[in-house]
């Protein structure tokens, strides 16, 4: 079975390391993966900043944004180095910010250079080096530029590619637009895989509902959720006996606030404030009645700036009050 069979999806300033250790108290399987780090910041930045991260969000993979081989060969050595699982290599980011340095979507116009990119870093870790892009730029829709990109970055030593299936608009739409107009083209990804059989095609884009994570499965090697896992993350509750068979019993909603706490703790200790973990959470009564008074306690900047963990007991109470004394 592919290790990569159901990942969460990177998300700038939202998987960090507090949001993927609340999501691994959900899903134990599936895979995680970092914001995107680039990789000049490892080499002039806070290395511990970027990289720290908890045992328990295993299995993790960093993912990295960059064009230049040598400085992602010494990112990739200080990821194997502080335990990461993989080492992703974006393109497909979209933002005129990423642009600027020359990496993200822009770089599938340049499958040589990226594929030099992958070397390099194969090159520098034991690791399996992934790389997550779009299937085409701006208007084009020409499939022969996705299938040669991934025909010369596979031929560099990448197996797994991670592919959002929209096009990215690198003018003119901004990021939160080119995850939504673009359109959707699944049987892109799907002529990828039938093209290159040997290689692994995980799905983004799009997916939310087990209908459709279920019939992508049928067909590649595993599906990636991104905002519909972050903003009802007990969807992710279901991951491990349907995508994995583990039958163990998922930790119920108030058993992940239980168990969030004894963390929350050890980091308001470590001068962490308690809004950095509490605002991962406030989708886990999503659809829920009293879900809108739990999002409403968790957001309160007033409390938050006063109140310790046991602001999480007091969103539950609001929910599901019996949970307290169970």
């Amino acid at each position: 079975m592919s290790d990569w069979r159901f990942c969460v999806a990177p998300m700038m300033d939202w998987t960090d390391r507090h949001c993927r250790y609340f999501l691994r108290l959900i899903t134990r399987r599936a895979r995680l993966y970092t914001e995107m780090v680039t990789a000049p910041a490892l080499r002039h930045g806070d290395v511990a900043r970027h990289l720290d991260f908890d045992p328990a969000e295993h299995p993790l993979a960093l993912q990295l944004g960059g064009s230049d081989p040598a400085e992602l060969a010494h990112a990739a050595k200080l990821g194997e180095r502080w335990g990461y699982d993989e080492i992703n290599l974006n393109c497909g980011c979209p933002s005129e910010r990423v642009q600027t340095g020359s990496f993200g979507a822009c770089l599938l116009a340049e499958p040589a250079l990226v594929a030099d990119c992958v070397k390099a870093m194969r090159d520098a870790v034991s690791l399996p080096v992934t790389v997550k892009h779009r299937i085409g730029l701006d208007a084009s829709e020409d499939y022969g530029f996705v299938r040669d990109f991934v025909g010369t970055v596979g031929a560099a030593g990448c197996n797994v590619f991670v592919v959002h299936a929209r096009n990215a608009v690198l003018k003119g739409l901004s990021p939160k637009e080119n995850r939504e107009v673009p359109p959707l083209r699944y049987e892109v990804v799907h002529r990828l895989k039938r093209d290159f059989p040997a290689l692994a095609f995980v799905l983004n884009g799009g997916l939310g509902d087990w209908d459709a994570i279920e019939r992508e499965l049928g067909r590649l090697d595993g599906v990636m959720l991104g905002r519909a896992a972050y903003h009802d993350p007990y969807l992710l509750a279901s991951v491990d006996w349907k995508v994995y068979g583990d039958e163990r019993a998922a930790l119920s909603r108030a058993e992940v606030l239980r168990a969030l706490v004894p963390y929350a703790q050890a980091q308001r200790a470590r001068g962490t404030p308690l809004r950095a973990i509490a605002r991962h959470v406030l989708g886990l009564y999503h659809g829920r009645s009293g879900g809108r008074r739990f999002r409403q306690i968790l957001s309160d900047s007033r409390r938050l700036a006063n109140a310790g963990p046991e602001l999480f007991y007091e969103a539950m109470a609001a929910v599901e009050p019996a949970a307290l004394t169970a």
